[in-house]
């Protein structure tokens, strides 16, 4: 007969609605590895301050290693009678070894433990993160580096605006992803503190040695305060923010390949790997991959929304609602490595379409910028440079023409400062040659900014 650790208190079986409802074994016991972990800490702890025998310390850590062999060969009898990973992986244990494993539990609540695992699982998890984020980045630096000629249009309110080189374009996600790695390594710092020792909320009566834990198990920092220790999930919604602040940047690119991909841009082919068709148009060949990341961006936001009202009303320390952070943690997690993962793949199978990026460059008088820098470097004050290019346009776009396809004696007519090397000025390339401003989109400076990022990544 099964049997609740907490039965001396109670006379009565907890109701089966009531049992199902509270168990949380069904998520949490993907942290089995990280649980084993920390109970090896915790025994080998308690071996070296006397509380338990060597040879009681030899059979516990024996018998936790059998466990992780039977869970991850799928022998292990989960239950959920037993509410959580905790209670399974001990009751296991004294199943085994006998009333030894009961004394895994001393100087040690389940309060403490479950950080211990978040926290333990977090770290490698991050770190995966950081390594998919390194992976993305090289596959835009190579993707940067093989497009160093290729000219399109820079897009502000969904107009086109200026030429770019789309490796400069490209490299502006390289920087985006570089702030998200150096949020995720801050935020390992806090993740990376160990809570072990603290007990329910109070500490401990028994001479536990924290700092021996912390040592064991790579942990650079000890928590200062037993009843924040229980009561904190700082580090959790840190965590999940960070992950928001970089999905909103696997989306935005996204988005981006899911207007480039249409035929009304037509500037990319994601190819039929990262597409798919539709059930009743032959024709059609979709963007969903893309579109799915830009959607599952919402499932990361929720996860933080749902972490921030669980804890924005507990009373210290710890209450059972704070069992519902696994959830959004682990959502998270997995949202976050999958999108990177499937973009970077996507990346690599891309094809840009230079030539149609060519052609929407000459549409749009977008180089009238060029033209008010090259009067204005004759003297004439940017405002009414600006001005006159406007008058510029206007007329171009009455004649049906394009800035490029005018007659020097039609811009004469607007200001005698015009003079035949004007056109070497508003062509697209002499338009991105003249954007010599540090880490701007001039070949010069982006072939710069290419070398500087290898550079970097090379030291990730």
């Amino acid at each position: 007969m099964l049997k609740k650790p907490w039965t001396g208190r109670f006379t009565k079986k907890t109701h089966e609605l009531a049992e199902s409802f509270s168990a949380s074994i069904d998520i949490d016991k993907r942290l089995y590895r990280e649980d084993i972990e920390g109970s090896i800490a915790h025994a080998k702890m308690l071996g070296k301050t006397g509380l338990i025998t060597k040879k009681e310390t030899e059979r516990i850590i024996n018998g936790l290693k059998k466990i992780q062999k039977e869970i991850e060969a799928g022998k292990f009898p989960f239950r959920e009678e037993y509410e959580d990973i905790h209670l399974n992986i001990e009751e296991r244990l004294i199943e085994m070894i006998g009333d030894t494993g009961g004394k895994l539990h001393t100087g040690r609540s389940r309060n403490d433990q479950i950080v211990l695992d978040i926290r333990l699982y977090l770290r490698h998890e991050i770190d995966e993160i950081i390594n998919f984020i390194k992976t993305l980045s090289q596959v835009l630096i190579e993707i940067a580096d093989k497009s160093k000629d290729v000219i399109l249009p820079l897009y502000t309110h969904l107009q086109r605006a200026q030429p770019v080189l789309l490796s400069h374009h490209l490299l502006a996600y390289f920087e985006m992803l570089k702030r998200e790695r150096e949020r995720y390594l801050d935020c390992r710092k806090r993740v990376n503190v160990m809570p072990l020792g603290t007990g329910a909320g109070a500490g401990t009566s028994f001479p536990v040695d924290r700092q021996y834990i912390a040592d064991l198990l790579g942990f650079p920092e000890i928590t200062k305060n037993s009843i924040d220790t229980v009561s904190d999930r700082d580090f959790l919604i840190e965590f999940i923010s960070t992950s928001s602040s970089l999905m909103v940047h696997l989306s935005r690119l996204s988005e981006e390949l899911v207007l480039w991909s249409s035929k009304e841009f037509d500037f990319v082919d994601l190819g039929d790997k990262f597409t798919t068709g539709s059930s009743i148009m032959p024709q059609k060949r979709n963007p969903d991959i893309a579109e799915l990341i830009r959607g599952k961006t919402g499932r990361v936001f929720g996860n933080l929304i749902s972490i921030l009202t669980i804890m924005k009303g507990l009373p210290l320390s710890y209450n059972r609602d704070m069992q519902e952070d696994k959830k959004p943690m682990l959502d998270t997690v997995d949202t976050v490595k999958s999108c990177l993962e499937v973009l970077t793949e996507m990346l690599r199978n891309i094809r840009f379409k230079s030539e149609n990026m060519k052609k929407a460059l000459l549409e749009g008088h977008i180089t009238a910028t060029d033209l008010a820098d090259y009067l204005t470097r004759k003297g004439i004050p940017f405002r009414q440079a600006h001005e006159l290019t406007g008058k510029i346009v206007k007329y171009a776009e009455e004649n049906d023409k394009d800035l490029l396809a005018l007659e020097i004696s039609e811009l004469k007519r607007f200001s005698k400062h015009f003079e035949e090397d004007v056109f070497e000025h508003i062509t697209l390339e002499g338009s991105i040659n003249s954007r010599k401003s540090l880490h701007g989109t001039s070949k010069e400076s982006v072939l710069k900014m290419i070398k500087e990022n290898k550079r970097d990544i090379a030291k990730w």
